[in-house]
């Protein structure tokens, strides 16, 4: 990770995405400039034939730079308080996570975070849901001065880890105990795992010192697409039939786009920014910057989507193994075929803790 400014002013193609629109300090939240259309690379369904070695080869580039637990459908989950979480937490998973890490670092302009933070005034900060940790390592390594803590319901996380990190075990959605309160709170890919949003991003600002920062990125996993192409497709029946899983689990899936109305409702955040994004299903874009992502992205919805749809799928609307299986052949091949141009919605909301008054 570079130790450039990981709040720097965004470059003019990431400007493409989307733009930072905040209102006065004493609004609670900003108003929105939706990112424009994707333009689509016309070759790109030609280059279909090639996909398998071109995901090896950004692979191999990305490696270059970058407890008793239960088992259900052949993959592992976690067990401290087995069944809120619905998603595996295995080798392969891990993997994916990393990669993920690396979409979303991409995807906000090679950036950790967007927030304003100031490091004279970073003391402690806490990162929600932390998953292999990597977030939390990368800003331990940026601000050695700060105490990062990130916690999960997993313990995935390293040894190794630099002095001023370390991890705990703990279910965000129980009351959070202590007095210790945090100058940086940050909560990224959250959607789909917490029952109850509007109580969460309550004890996020509940839990900040006074001009602290909180931090909100997250997706929406309803695709979308702006040219028709997702229609009557296998992944548009995969993405409904996520959604249709999540609610029987009492989990939304499509939180990105909710963020700046849940933190507008129920915090009393001031210098609210909401930044949205497009993130390709494929590396189909005519833009370079968009086409890296898509590519990203491509491989690690192909690396998880068994993992995200077994235990979903299955234990909420009693697939069996056999049908969720051949859904995601269906999903796999449509994805690399290059055909289907969609589309996630990525969000980023960050807010400020009011000062205590004189």
């Amino acid at each position: 990770m570079s130790n450039s400014s990981p709040h720097a002013s965004a470059s003019p193609r990431n400007a493409l995405q989307g733009s930072p629109v905040a209102l006065a300090a004493t609004e609670p939240v900003a108003v929105t400039i939706e990112p424009a259309a994707i333009d689509v690379d016309d070759g790109a369904s030609e280059n279909a034939s090639t996909i398998d070695d071109q995901m090896s080869s950004y692979t191999a580039s990305l490696t270059s730079s970058v407890v008793d637990y239960p088992t259900e459908y052949g993959r592992r989950y976690h067990a401290f308080r087995a069944g809120a979480y619905n998603f595996p937490n295995d080798e392969d998973e891990m993997d994916r996570l990393d990669l993920v890490h690396t979409l979303m670092v991409k995807t906000i302009g090679n950036k950790l975070f967007l927030a304003p933070i100031k490091e004279a005034k970073l003391h402690r900060v806490l990162d929600v849901g932390t998953g292999t940790g990597i977030w939390s390592i990368e800003m331990g390594d940026l601000f050695p001065g700060a105490e990062i803590i990130g916690n999960d319901l997993s313990a995935i996380q390293p040894k190794w880890v630099p002095p001023n990190v370390k991890f705990e075990i703990d279910d965000v959605e129980s009351e959070w105990v202590g007095q210790n309160k945090y100058d940086f709170i940050f909560s990224r890919y959250l959607s789909g795992s917490l029952a109850d949003w509007p109580t969460y991003v309550n004890r996020v600002s509940q839990n900040l010192n006074p001009g602290g920062w909180a931090e909100f990125q997250d997706w929406s996993f309803m695709l979308q697409s702006d040219d028709g192409t997702l229609k009557d497709t296998a992944i548009q029946r995969w993405a409904d039939t996520f959604m249709d899983a999540c609610k029987v689990f009492g989990r939304d899936a499509q939180i990105g786009p909710k963020l700046k109305d849940l933190v507008r409702d129920n915090t009393d955040l001031i210098n609210v920014h909401h930044v949205p994004f497009k993130i390709p299903n494929g590396p189909w874009p005519k833009d370079a910057h968009l086409r890296d992502l898509g590519m990203c992205n491509l491989i690690q919805l192909l690396e998880g989507l068994e993992g995200f749809s077994l235990k979903l799928l299955c234990g909420g609307l009693a697939w069996t193994k056999e049908e969720v299986l051949v859904l995601c052949a269906q999903v796999r091949e449509e994805l690399k075929s290059g055909k289907v141009h969609a589309w996630y919605h990525y969000d980023v909301v960050y807010g400020q803790k009011p000062e205590k008054e004189e």
